[in-house]
């Protein structure tokens, strides 16, 4: 990872006394912050609109309603106008017709999309939305006409019916994305496609895969074969990826982490680690001075600049060397290479632009992360050419960097740093106050179109910490915040507690997988609790099948929950996941008439966590999550309640 020291930002009695404050404002407040916004629903989406004016009337989407996309421009928007009549067929549970037709064949409850916009201020990604008897999209390209559809989708995943009214909306920054670590923790490929469908739901266009790190190597290799970790992704698998993220305008961008962080292929290449004065060999710095390590390197990279059509090729090129004085051949090498007055340094500079040349040489711009770039500790410097992720305070400051010619992107650790095992977002912070201007330790820029925008970074340190599911719903709300202040349009609220209960009413994408398995019992069923927190954790989250929202209860005991399976059913297996707030004592419990209780699961020493309890015996129609000792000061907190007939 590149070094995270952000803390976990915990919920406090504080924390809900502001989630309530919020809610009460919420009532009797306008919700958007600027005067072309209006409180009703139609402006409610992820990122939120630019300008909404609200009309009068409304769209209705019904059994008739068609996505048309306008016959003058029938090949640029074919693929776009498909793309969302899948995704409004995932949603209707119904096959939505895609046609192509000039506007006068357009009928109330169509959507209409079209491109010929001469408003400049849209932009490249921009696009202009009139909601009325049938809904427009119009746009400058094909990508702005995408992401009008994504805020038709928002919208109609949560009403068949929008208010009336007309949008204009662009983007901030042109770089508004996602990094998975998956060179530490492989994640499956449909993992990986529903990020690519969830970035797109939510305007973001920049997928960053950390394909090589500690733990593993993830990439299919033919000049290579003996550094391809056994858990990896073939070529055609990153290929099918790839086309899945331009029909969704994301871009996939590679990183191959080098020269340090290279142990699954050092671990197959001894002969190339770099050795320090004491005759230590390293387990993940390659040995620059080392002619072999040149050929190598070179074999990987031009395998793969063709195997991804993205602009951009990510080095990494972090972390390498702490002390180059322990590394006497790094000196003599750039000494050889460099001139007589060259220092060690020059080494790792020297390489970065060796591997720039060949990245250039293919047409693509090269980035590399900050840390390694200091000032005065070289005779070179890195090419101007390279884009430059900033990601923390070590040597030149996102000013510096401009000034010397670079691009950067703001991937500042806080507030973006998922790590498992470690810190996570502080997304208050990035909701509430933030903006990807600010880089981390306050540095800003004398001129912020030199900043390409932010992602959210996903480092998988303690790679088995997680499940890949867990790891989804843990940056949804992160990922909600990002898009919107990457877009940068007025906030509709001005609390993350507020705008929770947007999240949870905008949801994922049409399509998105359920977190839990087939045949849970408790899946969608009517559900009562003892208590709720607050309003943005409701009961009905503990069974909708996602971990990506929850319920949370009041900070007292005793707490129940109550699901009603229907009819009475044999349970064998019960599932709970558990947010930080967990239940040291609890009991499962089952019963027919929901009075007289039959306790099949007791403890008193819960960790939390995911607890999948399994052999149980009993049956009932309603099944009973009795809380009775909290394993931390506020209350309980579930993502997920699952029930199965057998183990």
């Amino acid at each position: 990872m590149r070094f995270s020291p952000h803390a976990r930002v915990s919920r406090g009695p504080g924390a809900v006394l502001g989630v309530l404050l919020g809610l009460l404002l919420a009532l009797v407040m306008p919700l958007a912050q600027g005067p072309a916004h209006a409180a009703d629903a139609a402006s409610r989406t992820i990122p939120a609109l630019q300008q909404w004016t609200a009309g009068s009337g409304s769209y209705t989407f019904g059994s008739a309603s068609r996505v048309v996309t306008d016959s003058a421009y029938s090949s640029a928007l074919g693929t776009t106008g498909q793309v969302f009549a899948d995704d409004l067929t995932q949603l209707a549970g119904r096959t939505v017709g895609q046609v192509s037709g000039p506007a006068s064949a357009v009928q109330p409850g169509d959507v209409f999309l079209t491109l010929g916009s001469t408003d400049t201020e849209l932009g490249a990604e921009g696009y202009a939305l009139t909601v009325a008897p049938s809904v427009t999209v119009q746009a400058r390209t094909d990508a702005g006409a995408f992401y009008g559809t994504r805020s038709v989708l928002q919208l109609l995943k949560q009403s068949p019916t929008i208010a009336a009214g007309t949008a204009r909306d662009w983007p901030a920054k042109t770089e508004r994305g996602l990094m998975v670590d998956v060179g530490r923790k492989y994640f499956t490929l449909p993992w990986l496609q529903s990020q690519i469908r969830d970035l797109a739901y939510l305007k973001m266009n920049y997928f960053h895969l950390h394909l090589s790190d500690t733990y593993g190597f993830r990439l299919e290799s033919t000049s290579h074969p003996e550094i391809t970790s056994a858990a990896h992704y073939t070529k055609q698998e990153i290929t099918d990826l790839i086309a899945l993220g331009a029909r969704y305008h994301v871009t996939v961008v590679p990183e191959i982490d080098m020269p340090g962080h290279m142990n699954t292929t050092l671990a197959a290449h001894p002969e190339l680690r770099l050795v320090n004065s004491a005759g230590t060999a390293s387990n993940q710095y390659i040995d620059l001075s080392n002619p072999a390590a040149y050929r190598l390197i070179r074999d990987l990279i031009t395998e793969y600049l063709p195997l991804f059509p993205a602009k951009y090729w990510h080095l990494g090129a972090d972390e390498y060397v702490t002390n180059y004085a322990n590394y006497p051949q790094l000196l003599s090498y750039a000494r050889e290479h460099y001139g007589p007055d060259a220092t060690a340094k020059d080494a790792y500079y020297g390489f970065v632009n060796w591997a720039d040349a060949i990245v250039r040489g293919a047409g693509k711009t090269m980035r590399m992360w900050n840390d390694g770039i200091k000032p005065g500790d070289g005779t070179i410097v890195p090419n101007a050419d390279i884009t430059v992720d900033y990601f923390n305070t070590y040597g030149l400051t996102p000013q510096q960097l401009v000034e010397a010619g670079h691009i950067v992107n703001n991937s500042s650790w806080n507030p973006t740093y998922y790590v498992f095992g470690g810190g996570r977002p502080n997304t208050p912070y990035m909701y509430e106050t933030w903006n990807p201007d600010v880089f981390q330790g306050g540095a800003t820029l004398t001129d912020p179109s030199r900043n390409r925008g932010s992602k959210l970074h996903v480092w998988c340190d303690n790679p088995d910490v997680e499940t890949e599911q867990q790891t989804a719903s843990g940056i949804m709300t992160p990922m909600r915040a990002l898009a919107q202040r990457t877009w940068g349009s007025p906030l509709l609220v001005p609390t993350l507690a507020e705008f929770q209960p947007i999240v949870t009413a905008v949801g994922r994408p049409p399509g998105w997988p359920a977190d839990t398995a087939a045949g849970d019992l408790v899946l969608g069923r009517p559900v009562t609790v003892s208590s709720t927190e607050a309003p943005a954790f409701p009961a009905e989250s503990a069974v909708d099948g996602s971990h990506g929202s929850r319920w949370s209860s009041a900070f007292e005991d005793p707490q129940w929950l109550r699901i009603d399976l229907g009819s009475s059913q044999a349970v064998n297996r019960v599932k709970l996941t558990w947010e930080a707030a967990y239940a040291t004592a609890f009991q499962i419990q089952l019963s027919d008439d929901g009075t007289s209780w039959n306790t099949v699961y007791s403890t008193t020493t819960g960790s939390g966590g995911t607890q999948d309890l399994t052999g149980l015996t009993g049956s009932g129609r309603y099944l009973r999550i009795h809380l009775t000792g909290r394993g931390t000061d506020y209350g309980y907190s579930l993502w997920e309640v699952e029930a199965y007939h057998d183990a």
